[in-house]
């Protein structure tokens, strides 16, 4: 088979590594892809934007299945503009899509199918949301409705904060995904990210994981796209995974589908487990970066079959068997990040740190003069697997010590939680 993968950062690297490894893989191209995604895949230099650009290149090189990895095409309706060409593809439509383009049609979508998530108001001006959040009072959370590339949430712990999060969204911080926001309850509990392949029918489980998305040690500063990640998520139980399907996952495809939407792609479901069970904080409709590094890494099924049978409505007959070990990734940003990242500075040592056993998937790189370099603001994830959280942990981070770029940073306690609960803490 042929495919095309879109995308150029730390998740699309992950599927790259894990689609070459497929038998059925004659020939994988990316683009616009990355330097780490160049060691897999053909770098292809398209302008994913341009819908008509992508599908006359599918026809003129055969391609048998696009996968699509970053959310921004979805939403914008790639996968219908490649199906309505003939060209298969993984990934939601656009209409499906807007289950993470809008949040707030999210939200209306879980009170209209009776799907257990935080109380809300929905907003398109600052004076009826500031009255709502006076009304309301802290700690609450303000999201921007569009996509914000994973910066629009504000879990606001004082009235302040809050009000200065809505005038930051309706003041255009956030562009066009600001110009209407969602207002939510603060929920207490521990989150989770939990994943199902879907194909318009069948949601298939697809393994769950934790992220930080706070910038610092010990969960403080701002939220970032994630620093770091790991598989599995003790809190994500068979009970737990069972009423998470029960609970969510099946009202939303059926209501998706009642809808006139039908889902199919990867449905990643933001969890809060709390005293009651899983509530939904949000959905995207992609893997996550960085769960998706430390899914593949434990992932032991052709992954290129999966996604296969997705694309043709074929779940009902596959399942999904994974290493018994977990997985760990560690972000390497570079300074400035989540604010104005550092670009330009050298990278050495990624051989070494891969000596150690890790994986090191290439997030925002790029090659200068010879030189790897810093293009980005999350540039690294390094990944490794364990018997234990605490295990891949501690293999992570010596390969991180084995990477040679003194204008990068990283949080060194990834996967605390974890580690507390084997160690019995």
């Amino acid at each position: 088979m042929n495919v095309l993968l879109l995308g150029s950062g730390g998740r699309e690297h992950a599927l790259a590594w894990k689609l070459a490894a497929s038998p059925l893989l004659t020939k994988l191209y990316a683009a616009p892809g990355n330097p780490g995604i160049a060691e897999q895949a053909e770098l292809v230099a398209l302008d994913i934007a341009n819908h008509a650009a992508v599908a006359a290149f599918c026809r003129d090189m055969k391609i048998d299945l696009v996968v699509v990895g970053p959310e921004a095409p979805l939403v914008a309706g790639i996968g219908d503009d490649l199906r309505a060409a003939g060209i298969r593809v993984f990934g939601p439509s656009k209409a499906a899509a807007r289950l993470e383009g809008s949040k707030g049609f999210t939200k209306d979508l879980c009170a209209r199918f009776n799907i257990p998530t935080a109380a809300y108001g929905r907003f398109d001006n600052l004076a009826a949301a500031r009255a709502y959040v006076e009304k309301v009072g802290a700690p609450i959370v303000i999201k921007a409705d569009g996509l914000a590339a994973g910066k629009g949430v504000t879990v606001a712990m004082t009235l302040p904060e809050a009000l200065d999060a809505l005038s930051a969204c309706f003041d255009g911080s956030f562009g066009s995904a600001g110009a209407e926001v969602v207002v939510e309850e603060f929920m207490t509990g521990e989150e989770a990210s939990f994943f199902c392949l879907c194909d318009g029918t069948t949601a298939l489980p697809f393994g769950t994981a934790q992220d930080h998305k706070r910038v610092g040690d010990g969960d403080v500063g701002p939220n970032t796209g994630g620093m770091g990640a790991y598989s599995p998520a003790p809190v994500m139980t068979p009970e737990m995974v069972d009423r998470t399907m029960r609970e969510i996952i099946e009202p939303t495809m059926r209501g998706m589908a009642e809808l006139g939407s039908p889902f199919a792609g990867v449905l990643f479901a933001g969890l809060m487990i709390t005293d009651q069970g899983p509530r939904l904080i949000e959905y995207n409709t992609r893997f996550g970066d960085p769960e998706c590094q430390v899914l593949m890494m434990r992932l032991k099924d052709d992954l290129l079959v999966l996604l296969n049978a997705a694309a043709d409505g074929q779940l009902g007959h596959m399942s999904v068997r994974w290493l018994d070990e977990a997985a760990l990734t560690v972000v390497m940003a570079a300074a400035g990040y989540p604010g104005a990242p550092e670009k330009g500075s050298v990278i050495r040592g990624i051989d070494a740190a891969r000596a150690e056993g890790a994986e090191v998937f290439h997030a925002g790189t790029a090659v200068n003069a010879g030189a790897l370099v810093a293009n980005g603001g999350r540039v690294l994830n390094v990944s490794a697997t364990g018997r234990t959280v605490g295990e891949a942990q501690k293999r992570a981070y010596a390969a991180v010590d084995r990477i040679d770029w003194p204008q990068g940073f990283c949080r060194r306690d990834i996967g605390w939680r974890a580690v507390e609960r084997e160690e019995g803490r």
